[in-house]
């Protein structure tokens, strides 16, 4: 089975065919023994009725014991080795489906981490959550045509061999069987691809909504919104189940002919073959093997139509799993490294310049504005940003992902230890190498969480800094979440910090005690936050006003509320008034701008 740290191999992206192709290609001889184990098993089960004849023509009929003793005692041996072999098959094939399993998780998995922070830009999460949790196990599963599949094919052709040997028009009918049942299945099962197609991708969209459902709740129910969120999703609901009608009805007629073909099959060559025999045409003994040769023949031909249902389906699955590897990432076209020292970056699009070795702050009545900025200069979206006077995107995007660190309340937060979480992998495997003093950790951590406040969030958790935490940290409050975020992006101590909103959803007090400790923590280092509160205005170097994405005024804080009246209502507001936030366990911290890579 694969191993799972092993290279999983480049996919064959250019169709879902030719995906599920390369599943079997890259374990060429576990696909090989599991079709050779099927056709030898199935093959076997063709022998028995070629048994069973010779013992009833040549022991029965002739009243030679010896004879019927020999050939039940080959019956038995048959029907003894086709257990075992039907044991090895099975093993076989439940390793090729499982290695087509993990090996497609981890060509998804590994996309999803190459595109990065492009991910949500090209792909919506519902997509990437159906992929992992139905399309993955779609496509495993119809590769037992590689074993039984190929076993069908080898069996109904010697069959039809057999047949020969007793009678040219049977042989003749079995061999036209196959023919006819892909005649009357193919129309339903193009059908079923475009009915499952439209069905996966619908499915996407409702997962999609739940997870927004899931995170939101909160400030749906705060908002009054639930109720109107609540329609759309039992609308698409609505729709999905309809789909699944439309799915369901032609799978129906798929399993009914899978069941109904054979048996009208096996009783059209049984009918013929009893005509012969009435006619002396054939032995009773041959008329015994007929039946029995058809009996078996009812396995293929259930499994072609199987097969034929198996393959659309999963050749839909693979289709959306290709479509997500023909992702690219974020074109990265820059070879310059970064500049040797602190250097300005500056955004031509809205005037806003971030000067080295201060605290910026972007004041914006449209968050979407601010975060647009932040994006740019970010580098997440093309742009003609500049740092040191070069175009940023003239930089190796590895150098400026080193250097400048974009925080914002989107971040994701993983499910683990609350210490994994702040400190982040990278950080655990910094302290562990040798060399490292490992005491200087803990300091670190909690300098990070005294910058950010988060030091009560700590000490209410039972085991501290041990304390698992739920995926995106839904354990956690809203106000908690925001400054465990901002923890995390301070303990990276970035050259370049690019912090959306980073006290949204505190209180008054805490909101005034992570503004003052976050300029004395990055005193002396870059640092734009965007945001409207005085508390954290009033310790900006620099404050930059945008009025409809451009920057219209710039100043300090108290400069600004004097002589700019449009700043002035918009970040003047009764502080003592904003209780918002940790002291109310509900509380969410408002989107801002689009999703991007989690600091780290």
């Amino acid at each position: 089975m694969i191993d799972a740290y092993a290279d999983p191999g480049t996919p064959d992206s250019r169709g879902g065919w030719w995906y599920l192709w390369w599943l079997v290609t890259r374990q060429p001889g576990r696909s090989l023994a599991g079709a050779l184990l099927a056709s030898v098993w199935m093959v076997l089960l063709a022998a028995t009725p070629y048994l069973m004849s010779r013992a009833v023509d040549d022991g029965l009929q002739r009243g030679d014991m010896g004879a019927l003793a020999l050939w039940s005692g080959a019956l038995f041996a048959a029907g003894a080795v086709n257990a075992w072999l039907s044991i090895l098959r099975h093993r076989t094939m439940t390793r090729v489906r499982m290695d087509a399993n993990f090996r497609t998780v981890k060509v998804v998995v590994g996309q999803v981490v190459r595109l990065g922070a492009a991910l949500p830009h090209r792909a919506g999460t519902g997509e990437v959550v159906t992929i992992g949790v139905g399309d993955v196990q779609t496509i495993s599963q119809c590769l037992t045509v590689v074993g039984p599949g190929v076993g069908a094919v080898v069996v109904y052709a010697a069959v039809a061999g057999l047949l020969l040997s007793v009678s040219v028009p049977l042989a003749a009918v079995v061999l036209l069987g196959a023919p006819l049942t892909a005649l009357l299945v193919g129309p339903l099962t193009r059908r079923l691809q475009g009915a499952e197609g439209e069905y996966r991708e619908r499915q996407g969209v409702l997962t999609a909504r739940i997870g927004d459902l899931a995170g939101g709740l909160r400030v749906l129910g705060g908002l009054g919104g639930k109720g109107l969120f609540a329609d759309a999703f039992r609308h698409d609901s609505r729709r999905l189940r309809e789909q699944g009608y439309r799915v369901g009805a032609v799978t129906s007629w798929l399993q009914a002919l899978g069941a109904g073909l054979p048996v009208l099959f096996l009783a059209v060559v049984t009918w013929l073959a009893a005509r012969l025999a009435a006619r002396g045409e054939i032995t009773v003994g041959q008329l015994v093997s007929v039946y029995g040769y058809v009996a078996v023949l009812v396995t293929p031909v259930s499994f072609f139509v199987e097969a034929g249902y198996q393959l659309n389906r999963g050749v839909v699955a693979a289709r959306r799993v290709v479509r997500l590897l023909r992702l690219e990432p974020q074109e990265d076209t820059g070879t310059l490294p970064p500049p040797p020292w602190p250097a300005e970056l500056y955004d031509p699009e809205s005037d806003v310049r971030v000067r080295p070795g201060r605290l910026t702050a972007l004041v914006c009545a449209s968050p979407a504005d601010a975060a647009a900025v932040v994006d740019r200069l970010g580098r997440y979206t093309p742009s003609a940003a500049t740092w040191d006077g070069t175009p940023l995107d003239a930089y190796a995007l590895a150098g400026v992902r080193e250097r400048v660190l974009v925080a914002d309340n989107e971040a994701d937060l993983f499910a683990g230890p609350l210490r994994e979480v702040v400190c982040g992998a990278r950080e655990l495997r910094r302290v562990r190498e040798p060399g490292d003093p490992r005491e200087h950790a803990p300091r670190e951590i909690a300098r990070a969480l005294h910058a950010a406040a988060a030091e009560d969030i700590v000490q209410g958790l039972d085991d501290g800094l041990e304390t698992a935490v739920a995926a995106q940290g839904r354990s956690l409050s809203g106000g908690q979440r925001q400054r465990i975020r901002l923890a995390r992006a301070l303990l990276a101590d970035p050259e370049v910090l690019l912090a959306v909103e980073p006290t949204s959803a505190l209180d008054a007090h805490t909101e005034a005690a992570v503004a003052a400790r976050l300029r004395e923590t990055r005193a002396g280092r870059t640092t734009l936050v965007t945001t409207t509160s005085p508390l954290v205005l009033d310790h900006a170097d620099t404050v930059l006003h945008l009025v409809e994405g451009k920057v219209a005024a710039t100043g300090s804080h108290r400069a600004l509320l004097a002589r700019e009246p449009g700043y002035r209502a918009l970040v003047a507001r009764d502080t003592e008034g904003d209780t918002e936030g940790d002291t109310q366990p509900d509380a969410e911290p408002p989107v801002a701008g689009t999703s991007r890579e989690a600091a780290r």
